[in-house]
C-alpha cells in the first residue's frame, strides 16, 4: 500500500524518525475492536495488538491508537500480525467525554483521528434538531478539522430551504448539502472533499444515514444498514465498530457507530468558534464583568430584547459553557491527582 494515498506527509515523516532508525514501519490504524487493530502498511494489511510495554506506559484511554491514528509497528507479512509500539502525535482528533461505568473518571474518547474533514450528517425527519448541531458544531470547532454538514432524506422532508437556512443561521460560512443518500446523483458534490490522501470521517446520530451514504458512494452493500423508528428518527447500532475505509478512486472515509449522546470535551475554543455572534455582544456590553442580567448596557439583553439574539440559542450556548466549565474542574481535579 502506498503511504501517501493512506495520508502520509511531512508531519508524521519528522514524527516518526526517531522509529525509523530503530527499523520499526509506520502504519495506519485501519479497524478497532476490543484490543485488537486492523492497521495499513506497506506489508499490506496487518493485525495485532499494543505491546505490553506501550499498555504499562498509557496513562489514559487517549493513549491508545484510534482509527485513523499512525503508528510505529514490527510486522511480519508472512503471518500477517504485528505489534504496536507507539503512536504518533496527532494532527486533529474528533473527541467526546467519556465517563467511567462506576461514574467517577472523567477521560477524552477520541472518536477518530488525524481527520482533515468532519461530514456532520443530520436527518431531515425527526433527527433535525438546531441545538444538537450546535453542539456538535463546537466539539469539531475544537477539533482542527474543517466541517461539512449534510442534512440528508431530502425525500422525507417537504421544507429542506427552511432547514437549510435554519443551519445557515448558526453555521454561517459553513458548506452545506442537501441530499438522498439512496440517490448517488445528489452526492456528487460530496466526492469533491473526498480526495486522494484526504481523510474524512462521518459523525451522527444513529440512523441518519451515515453507512448508506458510504454504500452508495461505493457502489455496494459494504456497510449494514438498518431501520429508524418512525416516531423518533432514531436507528439502531448497525454499524458496531469504526472503519477506516480507502475509495476506489483515492480519499479515505471513516465510517463511525451513531452517537446516542455527545458530551463535550476540550476547551472553550470551539464554544467561541461556534457561537462566535454571541461573544461578540458580550465584547459591547458596557461593563467588562457583565453577567448578561440586570446590568445597564447590557448588549446580551437588547440582543434578547430586540429579537436579533434567538433566546434558545443563547440559552444552549449557556448550557454547553457550563458543561465545558464544569468539565474543566473535572479535568484539573485529575490531573491533580495524578
Amino acid at each position: 500500500m502506498n503511504l501517501q494515498e493512506l495520508g502520509w506527509d511531512s508531519f508524521f515523516e519528522k514524527h516518526f524518525n526517531p522509529y525509523k532508525e530503530k527499523d520499526f514501519l509506520p502504519a495506519r490504524i485501519a479497524v478497532k475492536q476490543g484490543n485488537v487493530y486492523v492497521v495499513y502498511s506497506e506489508l499490506g494489511e496487518l493485525a495485532g495488538k499494543v505491546t505490553g510495554r506501550f499498555k504499562h506506559n498509557a496513562r489514559s484511554q487517549s493513549d491508545f491508537p484510534t482509527v485513523g491514528d499512525w503508528v510505529a509497528v514490527k510486522g511480519n507479512p508472512r503471518t500477517q500480525r504485528m505489534t504496536i509500539h507507539g503512536v504518533l502525535p496527532r494532527r486533529t482528533k474528533f473527541s467526546r467525554k467519556m465517563v467511567s461505568t462506576e461514574g467517577r473518571i472523567v477521560e477524552e474518547q477520541v472518536i477518530s483521528a488525524n481527520i482533515d474533514i468532519v461530514f456532520l450528517i443530520v436527518g431531515l425527519d425527526a433527527d433535525f434538531n438546531i441545538r444538537r448541531i450546535e453542539r456538535y458544531l463546537t466539539i469539531v470547532q475544537g477539533s482542527g478539522a474543517r466541517v461539512v454538514i449534510i442534512l440528508n432524506k431530502t425525500d422525507l422532508c417537504d421544507s429542506a430551504d427552511e432547514c437549510i437556512k435554519e443551519v445557515e443561521a448558526v453555521a454561517p460560512g459553513t458548506p452545506i448539502h442537501a441530499v438522498c443518500a439512496l440517490k448517488r446523483d445528489t452526492l456528487e458534490p460530496l466526492l469533491t472533499y473526498v480526495v486522494p490522501g484526504e481523510t474524512v470521517t462521518l459523525v451522527g446520530s444513529s440512523g441518519v444515514g451515515k453507512s448508506t451514504i458510504i454504500n452508495t458512494i461505493l457502489g455496494t452493500e459494504r456497510q449494514k444498514v438498518g431501520a429508524v423508528r418512525e416516531k423518533d428518527g432514531r436507528g439502531r447500532h448497525i454499524t458496531a465498530k469504526r472503519e477506516l475505509i480507502i475509495l476506489p478512486a483515492g480519499g479515505i472515509v471513516i465510517d463511525n457507530p451513531g452517537m446516542r449522546s455527545v458530551p463535550l470535551w476540550g476547551d472553550q475554543k470551539g464554544l467561541e468558534e461556534t457561537f462566535d455572534d454571541i461573544v461578540e455582544l458580550t465584547r459591547q456590553c458596557k461593563f467588562t464583568d457583565c453577567q448578561h442580567r440586570t446590568e445597564p448596557g447590557c448588549a446580551i439583553k437588547r440582543a434578547l430584547e430586540d429579537g436579533t439574539l434567538d433566546k434558545d440559542r443563547y440559552n444552549n450556548y449557556l448550557r454547553l459553557q457550563r458543561e465545558l466549565r464544569i468539565l474543566a474542574i473535572k479535568r484539573e481535579r485529575r490531573a491533580r491527582a495524578r
